[in-house]
């Protein structure tokens, strides 16, 4: 008899063992391997991070870490036992919480390298747009599904949420944030089955507004220079950090043996994918790719075959999101694009990070547990039995 069957017998109808049944086990594994990986890495970088920030205890940036993990893990469960009007319930009071602290950050924000996109108290930094990130895309899918019934405007609306949710990003400026919204936004519209000359015209709209963000924002211009530039003067962190995921092979260095995270500041942040690879070699760093990919090509498939569009919609764009979060951070480490200042999804250090990401991976989870009536079999029968 098997672990899972001995802690919960099908007979037993208890919401722990509903939620035990009915959730992908494949997802949630996915997802507390990377909480894991993300928390053990921490303890190789936090040292060089906290002398660099004259921080005596050098394990004080992994300790933070495993405490934020923790209560990341307490949401993921918490928010996977939701039911998909629970989950709707959440998204718009976290959107509606992650507004309005985003409009008081011009007058109670911390600005840091030019942006001003913290709220911080108590010692603690928090960065509502993380929040406000799944909580849209959900608001987004229930509106887009209350189109097709007629009911309301719901297209007008969820255009109308992402506007908002796009005018206050570029107003801190997070272009990163609003490039990863911009693309999870487009893959709900498709999911939706919208007019492919919607799509179209979202797609060249947003090209368009992306790309004038050269002439708007003086920091874009500068950093796109600087990855342009054949031979910079002074390598910078992009650099610094492809030399890190080079110089680690195979193999890696060893554990705690890298040398790069000395020299870029964000080697515990946005550039923790290369601090992995420095240590540990390519083996872990296809790991954590295959890691991402399992949660993005899982959840999409399973997205795929829930029949109530809300679920579908915000089921699919939640994982897009994660996936496309994971590939922007690892492209940029790779040194084949400029800094987004975008973190790398459990792996990255961050309290808002990882409680974001949390409530995100647990809404997903929520979505795409097995309830009656909610997968359809290939010959049209419910699929509510037995959990694959």
């Amino acid at each position: 008899m098997s672990l899972s069957q001995h802690a919960f017998a099908r007979t037993d109808t208890s919401r722990w063992a509903q939620w035990w049944w009915t959730t992908d086990r494949w997802l949630l594994g996915a997802t507390a391997a990377l909480i894991v990986v993300g928390v053990l890495l921490q303890f190789g970088t936090s040292p060089a991070a906290a002398s660099r920030l004259g921080i005596a205890w050098p394990f004080h940036f992994a300790v933070r870490q495993s405490i934020f993990a923790g209560f990341g893990v307490a949401i993921v469960l918490a928010t996977s036992l939701l039911t998909p009007k629970g989950v709707r319930r959440v998204a718009f009071f976290v959107y509606v919480a992650a507004i309005l602290a985003m409009l008081a950050l011009p007058f109670l924000g911390h600005n840091a390298k030019g942006a001003t996109r913290w709220v911080e108290f108590a010692g603690f930094a928090l960065q509502p747009s993380e929040f406000m990130k799944p909580a849209l895309l959900v608001l987004v899918a229930w509106m887009f599904a209350e189109a097709q019934k007629g009911d309301v405007p719901g297209v007008s609306i969820a255009f109308g949420l992402y506007a908002a949710a796009v005018v206050l990003l570029l107003l801190e400026p997070d272009i990163g944030q609003t490039a990863l919204i911009t693309a999870a936004f487009g893959a709900a519209f498709w999911v939706a089955g919208v007019p492919i000359s919607w799509i179209m015209g979202m797609g060249a709209t947003a090209i368009v507004g992306l790309g004038s963000t050269y002439w708007i924002f003086p920091h874009v211009a500068n950093r796109l220079h600087l990855f342009l530039a054949a031979k910079p003067s002074e390598p910078g962190q992009v650099e610094r950090a492809a030399q890190a995921i080079a110089a680690g092979g195979g193999f890696g260095r060893g554990p705690g043996e890298g040398v790069m995270k000395v020299q870029i500041p964000d080697m515990h942040t946005d550039f923790a994918y290369s601090a992995a690879a420095e240590e540990y070699g390519l083996w872990l760093s296809l790991i954590l790719i295959a890691l991402f990919a399992l949660l993005v090509i899982r959840g999409l498939y399973k997205a795929m075959k829930i029949s109530d569009p809300y679920e579908q919609v915000a089921a699919a764009a939640l994982f897009v999101m994660v996936g496309m979060q994971a590939f922007i951070n690892i492209v940029v480490n790779l040194g084949l694009a400029p800094t987004k200042g975008m973190t790398l999804p459990f792996i990255s250090y961050g309290g808002s990070s990882m409680l974001a990401m949390s409530l995100t991976m647990g809404m997903a989870l929520a979505l795409t547990r097995r309830q009656p009536g909610a997968y359809m079999a290939e010959d049209g029968r419910d699929e509510a039995d037995a959990f694959g």
